[in-house]
């Protein structure tokens, strides 16, 4: 396995920054954030960046970060335990053919996604007044999710308990989240749906990122970004966040899930049939977990990165009009074990909305049943890195298995 894929940037410190980029653009600013991020005193080893890499709020999304004693919550972000799933029915591209437009308007309709009412009561994309909650949700945030929520939220008041919960498990939500019917290669039928711990996970990332930022400015800790801001490992906010994190990954895993779950018994009403799935994974892509790098445990932060781990499955999709991946990993120790989490942004959604014409949109998604509105503009396949681009450059981290060219694209806007 050759390790030349990747370039090498040094810090002004003793770790460098070694990055998957060629072919790619590799912006100044993602660049800058990870040297800011390589010169904190606790890295460990170096830095990897994928080639999806693009700057992000204080950590560089597409990057991988391993630490000896302290976790950055804004290196794992807002959106705790985003990431896919992805699974391969037992049905065959020519049986969904005539349904695909009935599909979409079927998923669209009973899946909550988008936002409105600033997030309020009358919000499309929760369980409630607009979408009747199903048994399943009910149970699983009973049964797995409940009684450690009102934990944390006893010791930590500010995440509310009052706040929207349960009402977001099993939903979608707006910007890059996406419910996908696609095909590969071989004709088989998948569906894809990127989603994460929506309300609830947000309130916990935003919450002990402004935590830490407290704790650094108390102890006059000298930050490049205040949004490197930190919980040394034998603190009690440490633990305090990892047990907060772990719920959220918990409920972003079991969100996709019921997800799933739906869309299935969406797609057997169109068909009127059974329809089973035989192919199965779930990957997250913004989480920390412990793991053995180099013969020493230390915490890997992934930030819009997948752990690909040798024979590990991969899900990295693509904008919303070109294909997606499912990889296995190599297991290569220069990236911790990681590979990117998708294509990548190649322009800012300002930039996208300015720039991309509705003509544009809708030669890139032409075949795709999706929305052609202005309102995607800042999602068009234009504002997103080649993804083919993005496998090449990786060719050292994963090795493609299924390849993926979407159908349906269900996305929810925010009104």
């Amino acid at each position: 396995m050759s390790k030349s894929n990747y370039q090498v940037f040094q810090s002004s410190g003793q770790n460098p920054i070694k990055a998957w980029v060629n072919g790619v653009t590799f912006e100044d600013e993602a660049l800058q954030q990870l040297v800011q991020v390589a010169n904190l005193p606790f890295i460990f080893k170096h830095v990897a960046a994928m080639p999806d890499v693009h700057a992000g709020m204080g950590a560089t999304i597409g990057s991988v970060i391993a630490t000896k004693g302290a976790v950055i919550p804004a290196a794992v972000g807002v959106d705790c335990g985003c990431g896919v799933r992805a699974a391969r029915l037992v049905l065959t591209k020519g049986e969904i053919t005539p349904y695909v437009k009935e599909a979409f308007d079927k998923i669209s309709g009973t899946i909550p996604n988008g936002r409105t009412d600033h997030g309020g009561i009358n919000d499309i994309g929760r369980w409630g007044r607009h979408h009747p909650v199903p048994a399943m949700v009910s149970q699983q945030w009973a049964d797995r999710l409940a009684q450690r929520y009102n934990d944390i939220t006893s010791r930590h008041s500010f995440l509310g308990s009052d706040k929207v919960s349960w009402e977001h498990l099993g939903t979608l939500g707006s910007g890059n989240h996406f419910c996908e019917l696609c095909v590969d290669q071989d004709n088989n039928v998948w569906i894809m749906i990127h989603s994460g711990s929506r309300g609830p996970g947000n309130r916990i990332g935003s919450y002990f990122i402004q935590r830490a930022k407290e704790e650094c400015r108390k102890w006059f800790v000298s930050l490049p970004d205040p949004n490197l801001s930190y919980f040394p490992k034998d603190t009690e906010l440490y633990q305090e966040y990892m047990y907060a994190l772990d719920w959220a990954l918990d409920f972003a895993h079991i969100n996709r899930q019921i997800m799933l779950s739906l869309v299935v018994e969406a797609v057997q009403d169109i068909l009127g049939t059974q329809i089973d799935i035989d192919f199965n994974i779930d990957c997250h892509h913004n989480y920390a977990a412990m793991e053995n790098h180099y013969g020493q445990n230390v915490l890997v932060t992934r930030k819009g990165a997948v752990r690909a781990r040798k024979k590990d499955y991969c899900i990295i999709p693509g904008s919303m009009g070109d294909k997606s991946y499912i990889c296995k990993g190599l297991g290569n120790k220069d990236s911790f074990e990681s590979c990117s989490h998708g294509a990548g942004r190649s322009m800012s959604r300002t930039k996208a909305r300015k720039s991309i014409t509705l003509d544009d949109h809708k030669t890139k998604t032409d075949g795709i049943v999706c929305c052609k509105t202005e309102s995607v503009l800042d999602e068009s396949p234009d504002a997103y890195k080649d993804i083919g681009d993005v496998i090449s450059a990786q060719a050292d981290l994963v090795d493609p298995v299924y390849i993926l060219k979407q159908i349906l694209c269900v996305k929810g806007l925010d009104h």
